[in-house]
């Protein structure tokens, strides 16, 4: 490898990555060049392409069953597995390999686009650092322009060095920020005899931006609004949780003591007018307490307790354990007024007691829940059906995540309470003029917790001078509505002389987030609805070109070697 350049440009948190890999084949017969890159699952491929001796070969972007029939006439049954795959909780990975003679060169270039979101109070961009070799001209550059202005910004890595750090550079300003990290061939070495590399890991930048306007921040670029809303120092809603516990025999050993160890510290964190339950299963369903408890400091010691014992064997009783949690939340009586309810679930594995059939569950869940308390399903490992907790949590206002079987496990638990542990909002609507704006993303949102951020953008389809908003929301001690007017002339202007905008990037941003949504949307959907946001969903991915879950990109080689490859966008799903 000649060269490698990451080159990052962040523009009001819409993330933009192009990696360029200039790779010669020294040799004096021809050999295969591999190009392999770590990208954030949540991000989307937008381009690819290879250049070989000034021929270039580009990815093309096209429905998934027609690159799937183009590819299967090109290809004998049993050929590769397609160029991308989930490679940990974080990342997947795109990897092509091309043939190319002696003497030559060949030029990868791989575009990928994300909206970063906010999480505990700040955004990460991830940049994965593995080139395998010593590369003569290494280089990652990160640009930023965040027109509210950047609060804090921190670089991390988990493989930086003294030497290392001397070749990273930050330049910040009021609203931007560059970062640039050029380690030279001796920087990068392990030790002056090995030529082994020392950059394999993660390359992170951390930051957060001003937030001055109450109801929020709007940004319009060619006609395209997006508007940014994390409201701050609220007052914390009191919740109801109850933490319905898979103790079935999968879980036994590593997975029980890490759940015990997350379990432990949540409980810690829990706030004194909070209310709290456990229940456990395996074939039986076991309630610690008949109701919720306040988390008093005594109550919380005796919760220890009893999770400090929890051992794991028998069957999984899922549908039993949810409708006694949703059952006990029902029966509850000294809760606060204003509070939120919710249900945490932690599962390994399939039900095989009781009810086993998922869609089953999924429909005595949702009638018995009816919209009142939002439901989180965590699941653990790969054995579980992702797809049924997915489909569960989205159902009930809640969302679902995968823990990864890792040494951080525990962390990856806690993590999560973190996100959820501080509603300070709840029933937020976001009101725009109904007939100025077309293609509106989602506008209201159950809940809203500390730290996080909620993004809606759409287009302006008439001539509107100014874009009035209006945020209707209840907090815990008042319903409040927060109002602002943008005048769009001027929010325009903002971005027009910025040297490293890519034009479009709000109405690109607007796709991302479209597509995003009605993708999810769609896995709670009844059959027909479910075509429809598909359909919908595809379009945008074709007209706006990502590699998404419903469009693959096709890749053609040079004559004599393998014609044509698939990259498809894997999903935690499957």
């Amino acid at each position: 490898i000649f060269s490698l350049h990451v080159d990052c440009k962040v523009t009001s948190r819409f993330a933009h990555t192009v990696i360029t890999s200039r790779i010669v084949n020294r040799a004096n017969e021809s050999r295969e060049a591999t190009f392999e890159v770590e990208l954030p699952k949540t991000a989307f491929i937008s381009n690819f392409s290879m250049s070989i001796d000034g021929e270039v070969y580009p990815g093309i972007i096209k429905e998934k069953a027609a690159a799937q029939n183009e590819y299967d006439t090109a290809v004998s049954q049993g050929q590769s597995a397609g160029l991308v795959r989930i490679t940990d909780r974080k990342l997947e990975q795109f990897h092509v390999s091309v043939s190319i003679a002696a003497t030559s060169k060949v030029t990868f270039e791989l575009t990928y686009e994300e909206l970063l979101k906010r999480q505990l109070g700040k955004y990460e961009l991830l940049i994965k650092v593995r080139p395998k070799q010593l590369v003569k001209h290494f280089q990652i550059d990160v640009h930023i322009f965040e027109p509210q202005g950047i609060r804090f910004l921190e670089t991390d890595s988990t493989f930086m060095t003294n030497e290392l750090t001397e070749a990273l550079t930050k330049v910040q300003n009021e609203t931007k920020a560059h970062i640039s990290f050029k380690p030279t061939l001796d920087q990068q070495k392990k030790n002056s005899e090995l030529d082994e590399t020392l950059l394999n890991g993660d390359f992170v930048v951390r930051y957060d931006v001003k937030r001055e306007a109450a109801a929020g921040d709007i940004q319009i670029v060619n006609g395209y609004f997006v508007h940014y809303f994390a409201p701050q120092e609220m007052p914390v809603f009191p919740k109801n949780v109850i933490f319905v516990i898979d103790r079935s025999g999968s879980m036994a050993g590593r997975k029980i003591e890490q759940t015990i160890d997350a379990l432990m510290k949540i409980l810690q964190d829990l706030r004194p007018e909070d209310h709290f339950n456990f229940i456990t299963f395996n074939n039986k369903v076991v309630e610690w307490k008949s109701s919720l408890l306040p988390a008093t400091e005594e109550n919380v010691a005796s919760a220890a307790a009893l999770v400090q014992t929890l051992t794991a064997r028998g069957g999984t009783h899922i549908s039993g354990a949810l409708l006694a949690a949703v059952g006990e939340l029902e029966r509850a009586e000294a809760l606060p007024e204003r509070s939120i309810s919710m249900i945490v679930l932690l599962t390994d594995g399939q039900p095989t007691s009781g009810e086993r059939n998922v869609e089953v569950i999924q429909e005595n869940v949702q009638k018995a829940i009816n919209g009142k308390y939002a439901l989180f399903c965590l699941g653990f490992g790969f054995d579980v059906s992702y797809k049924f907790l997915e489909k569960m949590a989205l159902s009930n206002g809640g969302i679902a995540r995968r823990i990864y079987e890792n040494a951080d496990a525990a962390l990856q638990l806690q993590g999560f309470y973190q996100e959820v542990a501080t509603p300070i909002l709840m029933q937020i609507e976001m009101q725009y003029p109904e007939n100025s704006i077309e293609g509106l993303t989602k506008n209201n949102f159950k809940l809203f917790f500390e730290g996080s951020e909620i993004i809606v953008s759409g287009k302006i389809s008439n001539e509107l001078d100014l874009l009035p908003v209006e945020i209707k929301a209840q907090s815990h001690t008042s319903n409040l509505t927060l109002k602002e007017e943008a005048n769009v002339k001027e929010k325009e202007h903002v971005f027009q002389n910025q040297r490293y905008i890519f034009g479009n990037f709000i109405e690109r941003l607007w796709a991302y987030l479209t597509i995003q949504q009605l993708l999810e949307k769609a896995i709670s959907a009844q059959e027909e609805e479910q075509k429809a946001l598909e359909t919908q969903a595809l379009d945008l991915s074709l007209r706006y070109s990502f590699v998404t879950p419903l469009t693959s990109m096709v890749v053609t080689k040079p004559s004599g070697q393998q014609q044509k490859e698939l990259a498809n966008k894997p999903t935690e799903a499957g």
